[in-house]
Parts: structure tokens; C-alpha cells; sequence
């Protein structure tokens, strides 16, 4: 196992939810999803950065027909929410009549999923489905139903599997939660 707790620039980090966690959590919504989504050919579209892994990990396990494409979005600045959402790579394929199904890494005050969700309806998806990895429920400030959620926890600031500060740790297998710093 890797260390149990690293430091990652100016701060430090200890182990919160170790890889296989995430694996089984992961295991269990890859299920879900093909019981639900059978005989929809659901595109599925990966929030980056953060998601890469998570996307990864759960197209390996959905046994149905399905495409993945990929978005890029920014709100986070250092580690908080700039609360600014900003557009940095779109969408190639036809979303009209699609099952739609939005992969995020964490979904805290759920601003960006809802500005995901603005941003796909305008293409006409018949269905648009939220599922992430990590929701925290204690910063969730919106009204959009989250489908699936693999692992609730509470509001601290997290690294690694696909979760950055400020770009780096993003390649831990493991899920580190801040330190306090008192």
C-alpha cells in the first residue's frame, strides 16, 4: 500500500478510502447501470480531468453497447471551488434522442454538473443521467438528481485517484483527505 499519509506540495494528505473501496464502489454502480440501462445504448460522457480513472474503471466493467466521449470543464482553483465554470473542450457526437450519461469524479455544491446539464440539454439528449464517483452531501447547494452515487463523504478536500491539488496526485490509487491544518 502506498503510504498512509504523503505530502503532496505545501500540504499534507492521509489515506481516506483505499483503492479497493473505490474498486467494489465502483464494482457495485458498473451493475446497477447495466440492469438500468439495457437496450439503451447510453453514451457516456467523461467530465475531465478528475474522472479519467473513474471513467476507466467503470467502461471496463459495462457489459452493454455504449460509446464514451469526453468534456473538459474548470471550477477549482488551489482547494476551493472558484464557483466560476468554464468551458474548455466540447462534444463531437450527435447527443439528439441519446441516453445520456454524465461521469463525474466528485459532486460537491453541484454547480458544475448543473451547468453540464444546460450545456447537454441544448443537443437534445432523450435522457441525462449524473453519476459520480464521490458526493458530498454537507456542500450540495443545487436541485439536480445525482442517479448514481458510488461513495458519500463528507466536506473536506480530497487527491488522488483522478483528484488533484493543484495538478499533482492525480495518480494515486488511493483517495487522500487533507490533513487539518491546526
Amino acid at each position: 500500500m502506498q503510504d498512509e499519509r504523503i505530502k503532496i506540495l505545501d500540504k499534507e494528505f492521509e489515506i481516506s478510502i483505499p483503492e479497493d473501496r473505490i474498486m467494489k464502489a465502483i464494482d457495485d454502480m458498473a451493475q446497477q447501470m447495466n440492469e438500468d440501462l439495457k437496450g439503451k445504448q447510453p453514451l457516456f460522457l467523461c467530465v475531465l480531468n478528475g474522472s479519467f480513472m473513474f471513467a476507466s474503471d467503470l467502461m471496463k466493467r459495462i457489459t452493454l453497447p455504449c460509446e464514451i466521449s469526453f468534456m473538459k470543464l474548470s471550477s477549482y482553483e488551489g482547494t476551493a471551488s472558484s464557483g466560476k465554470i468554464k468551458q474548455l473542450l466540447g462534444l463531437n457526437e450527435d447527443l439528439k434522442g441519446r441516453t445520456l450519461v454524465i461521469l463525474e469524479d466528485i459532486i460537491d455544491t453541484g454547480l458544475t454538473i448543473k451547468n453540464i446539464i444546460e450545456q447537454v440539454k441544448v443537443f437534445e439528449p432523450s435522457v441525462v443521467k449524473v453519476a459520480t464517483l464521490l458526493f458530498k452531501p454537507e456542500a450540495y447547494k443545487e436541485n439536480v438528481t445525482i442517479d448514481y452515487k458510488s461513495l458519500i463523504i463528507p466536506n473536506d478536500f480530497i487527491v488522488g485517484y483522478g483528484l488533484d491539488y493543484d495538478g499533482f496526485g492525480r495518480n494515486l490509487k488511493h483517495i487522500y483527505t487533507l490533513v487539518s491544518e491546526n
